[in-house]
């Protein structure tokens, strides 16, 4: 059965920048992707397009192609990437105007239709920065049946990349929903690049770190088929659990939708298939929905913060009279949002000054930068003679800068221009998908139980991964494939976890929409708690703003542990 081997050399805007020439040299490959796009990094090509009409694409590829462009050609390896952001039409010129400084030849295509700016006010979007929709993967497949080396779009789902080469290569048509839905899964967990080999892994313990680790790359086969490896002699390792981490990350309900298929990840079948080798089959999908999703970004206004360092006694009374102090400092005009986090960072009987310590934090926005500037600013380090004892600021605080808000809107596909430029110049447009359905309803939640056992935290039985979609978080919690009674393990795990536990863990979560969705096949459950992030990851003034450790801070809450179950 016809095979095709597909890497990825990045997963977001600013990933290792060696990636791509080990990738190339690494071991055979027939399609290299590459991730650049997040919603905060529309943001920022946003504004670069803003101070350059020329720019708007992901400069760091072009930089990475310069050593790697012949390469490339030189091994039969055909290039994949979404970094042309909010440009790809510059982006593919700028490839050719390179190839053509180096004497190489190669056949560059690109896609547009994403970038919807112009349309914003017809579709009631006043104040957009950016407005893009994600398009699917048959542009991706046409260019590369017309025999591009490279291909360079806009904004396409991340699965895109990986599904455009399966597609062209073996002639999917647009209702083998099942086929789709296994190039889906496999671009999902190539997207996010070493995600999958063992980064931000909750058993990083169990790996090689004494290496970097190794990019991943998926063998697609004609009927759906799908295994994930990596480069012999790269760090990190490929395991159930490491796929199984990347195909939680970033997901709501059972049913993940892309604007080509639905792909039911609650069917994926996942096994160890040796050493750095997981399978996947059994993947099913079905029609895609009508319509699809559009990143809108704003700019918010302006931001600042400072983060006092308490230390020693009476931390709580310290917290008080310097919170007050900034009030009272800032009373003439105070910034229209102003947001106080003391993190307990202090322990007792210190050895160290930094034991002794405790961080309270200050971060206020607003649409007047000078209030957020000049004015916050000089209202802390005035404080500095004037304060409570032991005053000092990790870093002075700054002018302030510009943040963004990230809102979601809905098109249907229908009114979403899919548009390809073939090498030879000739222009394509990609028809919308001819069936689709309505996303099901999906019930989260579960009866719940109680247990008996002991207090444990509960990443003694569980692995986690989360992250940020908009503004809300996804975590991911799964049993582990080596537990010696998984199927019992996750049993407990699919009650117990309810939105009502979810809260009372994280009590950050309280008052906030909490779904958890059951994942039988991979023995996890995939928590979605909507507005942690508030208008997304630009904006947000949480610790972690893209909520990528609330998955370790679960996974370290005592809680009751059914004690045959404990490893």
């Amino acid at each position: 059965m016809r095979t095709i081997r597909v890497g990825n050399c990045s997963g977001f805007y600013g990933d290792r920048f060696s990636a791509m020439t080990e990738m190339l040299e690494g071991g055979p490959l027939d399609y290299l992707t590459g991730d650049y796009l997040a919603e905060l990094t529309m943001l920022i090509l946003g504004r670069d397009r803003q101070k350059d009409p020329s720019l708007g694409y992901a400069r760091t590829f072009l930089r990475q192609l310069a050593g790697c462009l012949a390469l490339a050609r030189q091994r039969g390896v055909r290039i994949v990437t979404n970094a042309g952001g909010l440009n790809p039409a510059g982006l593919a010129l700028a490839v050719r105007t390179l190839a053509a400084e180096q004497g190489v030849e190669v056949t560059v295509a690109h896609v547009w239709g994403d970038d919807l700016i112009g349309r914003a006010a017809e579709h009631g979007w006043p104040g957009a920065l950016t407005a893009n929709a994600y398009l699917g993967a048959f542009g991706i497949a046409d260019a590369l049946t017309a025999g591009a080396d490279i291909v360079v779009t806009g904004r396409v789902t991340d699965a895109s990349l990986t599904l455009g080469p399966a597609i062209a290569e073996f002639g999917w048509g647009r209702t083998d929903f099942d086929l789709l839905a296994a190039g889906v899964v496999a671009g999902h967990v190539l997207e996010c690049g070493t995600q999958a080999t063992g980064g931000n892994f909750s058993g990083f313990a169990t790996l090689d770190t004494s290496r970097p680790l190794g990019f991943p790359l998926a063998e697609l086969s004609a009927d759906g088929t799908v295994v994930v490896t990596k480069h012999p002699g790269t760090g990190g390792a490929v395991t159930v659990d490491t796929v199984t981490a990347q195909l939680v990350y970033e997901v709501g309900g059972p049913h993940y939708a892309n604007p080509d298929v639905t792909a039911r990840l609650d069917t994926a079948e996942l096994e160890q298939a040796g050493p750095d080798r997981v399978r996947i089959t059994a993947v099913r999908g079905v029609a895609p929905p009508p319509a699809t999703k559009i990143a809108l970004n704003s700019v918010g206004g302006f931001r600042n913060s400072v983060e006092f360092v308490l230390t020693g006694l009476d931390i709580e009374e310290k917290d008080r009279w310097v919170r007050g102090q900034m009030t009272r400092a800032l009373a003439a005009r105070p910034p229209s949002e102003i947001v106080w986090d003391l993190a307990r960072t202090d322990q007792s009987d210190p050895a160290t000054e930094a034991a002794a310590s405790a961080l309270l934090r200050c971060h206020v926005k607003d649409t007047d930068p000078a209030v957020v500037g000049r004015a916050f600013s000089s209202a802390a380090i005035e404080l500095a003679l004037a304060s409570y004892p032991g005053f000092h600021v990790t870093a002075p605080p700054g002018q302030g800068s510009p943040f963004g808000i990230y809102r979601a809107a809905y098109l249907p596909q229908e009114l979403v221009p899919h548009v390809v430029v073939r090498p030879d110049g000739t222009e394509v447009e990609i028809a919308p998908p001819p069936v689709t359905a309505d996303l099901p309803q999906e019930r989260s939640g579960a009866p719940g139980r109680t247990s008996e056992g002991l207090e444990l935290p509960l990443g003694r039985l569980v692995f986690a991964r989360s992250g940020d979609k908009g503004g809300a978080a996804n975590v991911g919690v799964w049993i582990p494939a080596a537990h010696p009674r998984r199927a019992e393990a996750y049993a407990w795990l699919r009650d117990w976890l309810t939105p009502d536990v979810v809260a009372r863990l994280l009590p950050e979560a309280a008052g906030l929409g909490v779904e958890v969705f059951a994942l039988p096949n991979l023995s996890a459950v995939n928590i979605v708690i909507d507005g942690l992030l508030g208008d997304g990851v630009a904006s947000s003034t949480r610790f972690d703003p893209q909520a990528k450790a609330v998955g370790e801070w679960l996974r370290a809450r005592v809680v009751n542990l059914p004690k045959e179950l404990v490893p």
